[in-house]
């Protein structure tokens, strides 16, 4: 992997970590901190910056929508994984969400991701951020 993929990820990694997911109940923030930190190419993100790059911004105004972007991808994973759809028990060679914290706490995680997508993305762009 190319030096400037591994700091874009560890960028994305970062900001990921950062966001402020222990406003939710505890009993959200264990499932969508515990599946965030699964890791993964972060391919959404990255393209994401290096549009802004090509578009005549910096990566990094980019990041918020760049985690966003990660978020609803990852809402996606958890909702996947479900009983009611793949019944999938491992993503990426860990249990999968609801085989740790139960199909209903996975789905309310899932729903939580998807809905902070959208407030990353509204409070980014009301900032005057784009």
């Amino acid at each position: 992997m190319e030096p400037k993929v591994k700091e874009q990820i560890a960028l994305i990694e970062n900001a990921l970590s950062r966001l402020n997911w222990k406003d939710n109940p505890q009993s959200l923030y264990d499932p969508i901190e515990y599946v965030l930190s699964l890791g993964g190419k972060r391919i959404r993100p990255i393209l994401m910056m290096e549009f802004c790059k090509m578009c005549g911004g910096k990566a990094d105004y980019a990041i918020n929508a760049a985690c966003a972007l990660e978020s609803i991808h990852t809402f996606s994973l958890i909702h996947d994984d479900l009983p009611c759809m793949d019944n999938d028990d491992f993503r990426r060679g860990k249990p999968s969400n609801h085989k740790v914290y139960g199909e209903a706490i996975a789905l309310l995680a899932g729903d939580g991701l998807l809905t902070a997508a959208f407030e990353r993305v509204s409070v980014w762009s009301l900032a005057g951020l784009y």
